[in-house]
């Protein structure tokens, strides 16, 4: 890209006078990361395009150019300005060229699917998808631009319609002949930007996290690696996969190895690595790399985690440095927004909660003499009060009265013995007549009234505490016995006294039987099955 912006500002200084080269100059000033000086080059140009008389039939390209070098720069609201405008101007040429309603909105595409995009940063989120929905189901746009609103639209969705997302991105992606490798369908490969390709890759990998396809996730992120070796974005999608698989350690491993590696590089990765070890309780790793980030060290809510980090570590003097070393940062800082003051509050705060009575003394002092607040003032008497009695009486003569305080004596305050509890007053006994006494005494009471049959004389026995339980969970509940008179009813082998002869001559064969088969149980008799069948029906 620098050696296109090369060429570009060499024919630059042959005062080409050509619309294209317009274009491609601001274009090209953009992909290569310098939108801060398009505005400058069109001045130059004398590019005018609020002024017909400037403009040229091309002149929408132009204006969605400058837009994007304006959303490059957070400039959302004027980015919108010019696409609005680029919208306008494309649609009077194109309908001049008498090109159809299809036609055009094909050609506006690429402004529609960038007006989204801006609704979508400025927070816009229902009007960004219903143009991206537009877009992605008229199907008339160009692939990049198709490719752009689907990427977009799912980034909005969010996990909705996993499913239908996940299988929308996968037509857009194919595996390449080289072994671990990944590409574009041809109609998007040579026309996406790189930041373009990895939002797009980035959502397929989520949306598989999301449908608990893990290997096909490795799969993908393997190949990522192997692509854009340069880049963080794999990295931190392989963090992603191994945090899934619940293998923190693996994910902090793969972090500092690459933070180590590419120390140039490595802001995003040790800030996901902070992020992940603090969530697993991992407090020391987590310190240690927000603690490597330097140019964020004076930064509120860096300050802020890095204090509760050492706090739940137990190390209140590397707590009390961070502090003390943000402080100092904020003393030789220039900017307009500075934050000293909080800092220094912040700081004095912690150092009285920690028992350093003396160094927050010192700060809330610094605090009175540089910014004066009342605030300041009065933790300084209520800290010194506990280090030095003589400078707590001597600013405390600075402390502004209480309004409504003006004639209580302290002293005469102190020597009371103090508050005591309230105590409501007695009801006041009024004086009751002898008639109305009279009147009381003779009021009837109410007899009570007793269930039909039951004599108050002779309640009888109290009822049972356990009546409102189940009977098998009583105290007195008994199981009932099983009746095995009818099969024992004497020794095994007696006869009845009215069969003595029948019965003498079948107990050899009996005997005979019962030694052949001993495992058989004996038979009862009949006498017993009919008694059962009797009790059955009872």
């Amino acid at each position: 890209m620098n050696d296109c912006m090369n060429s570009y500002e060499k024919l630059q200084k042959f005062k080409v006078e050509s619309m294209d080269l317009k274009i491609n100059i601001i274009a090209a000033l953009v992909a290569a990361g310098r939108a801060s000086e398009v505005q400058a080059t069109m001045k130059a140009q004398k590019v005018d395009l609020s002024s017909r008389a400037l403009r040229d039939t091309r002149s929408f390209e132009l204006a969605y150019n400058s837009a994007c070098s304006l959303i490059e720069n957070k400039k959302y609201s004027e980015a919108k300005e010019q696409l609005d405008l680029a919208k306008r101007i494309g649609k009077e040429e194109l309908m001049v060229d008498e090109y159809g309603d299809d036609d055009i909105e094909y050609e506006l595409a690429p402004v529609s699917a960038q007006l989204a995009y801006v609704h979508q940063l400025q927070g816009q989120t229902q009007e960004a998808m219903e143009t991206y929905n537009n877009i992605t189901s008229r199907n008339l746009a160009d692939p990049s631009s198709l490719a752009v609103a689907t990427t977009n639209l799912i980034s909005l969705k969010g996990t909705r319609d996993a499913a239908d997302s996940l299988r929308k991105l996968s037509r857009l992606i194919e595996k390449s002949t080289a072994p671990n490798q990944l590409q574009l369908i041809e109609s998007l490969e040579s026309k996406l930007s790189p930041r373009q390709k990895e939002a797009l890759y980035s959502a397929h990998v989520l949306l598989l996290l999301h449908a608990n396809k893990i290997d096909q996730a490795h799969e993908f992120v393997s190949g990522l690696l192997g692509m854009f070796q340069d880049s963080t974005f794999p990295v931190l999608l392989q963090a992603a996969v191994h945090v899934r698989e619940k293998k923190v350690q693996k994910a902090e491993e793969v972090l500092s190895q690459y933070a180590e590696k590419h120390p140039e590089n490595s802001k995003g990765v040790l800030l996901s690595l902070a992020q992940i070890a603090a969530s697993a309780n991992h407090f020391q790793i987590a310190a240690d790399s927000l603690s490597k980030i330097v140019d964020i060290q004076h930064m509120p809510a860096t300050v802020a985690t890095l204090v509760a980090l050492k706090e739940r570590l137990g190390d209140s003097n590397g707590a009390s440095s961070v502090l003390d070393s943000a402080i100092q940062w904020w003393k030789n800082s220039m900017t307009e927004d500075n934050k000293l003051e909080v800092f220094m509050r912040e700081a004095a705060t912690f150092k009285l909660n920690h028992g350093r009575d003396e160094e927050a003394c010192q700060l809330y002092e610094d605090l009175v003499k540089s910014f004066g607040s009342a605030e300041a003032l009065a933790g300084l008497v209520a800290t010194s009060a506990r280090t030095n009695l003589e400078k707590a009486e001597q600013y405390e003569k600075k402390l502004k009265p209480l309004p409504g305080l003006k004639g209580i004596n302290v002293e005469s305050l102190e020597k009371t013995s103090g508050a005591r509890p309230f105590e409501a007053p007695k009801p006041m006994e009024q004086d009751v007549t002898d008639e109305v006494k009279k009147q009381k005494a003779k009021k009837r009471k109410r007899k009570p009234r007793y269930p039909k049959g039951f004599d108050p004389a002779n309640p009888g026995p109290p009822p049972d505490p356990e009546r409102w339980l189940p009977k098998r969970e009583r105290s007195s509940y008994r199981p009932k016995r099983k009746d095995k008179r009818a099969q024992v009813r004497g020794a095994q082998g007696a006869v009845s006294r009215d069969g003595t002869s029948s019965a003498s001559a079948s107990s050899s064969s009996k005997a005979n039987q019962a030694t052949k088969a001993p495992a058989a149980a004996p038979e009862p008799p009949k006498g017993s099955n009919k008694s059962r069948k009797k009790k059955s029906r009872s």
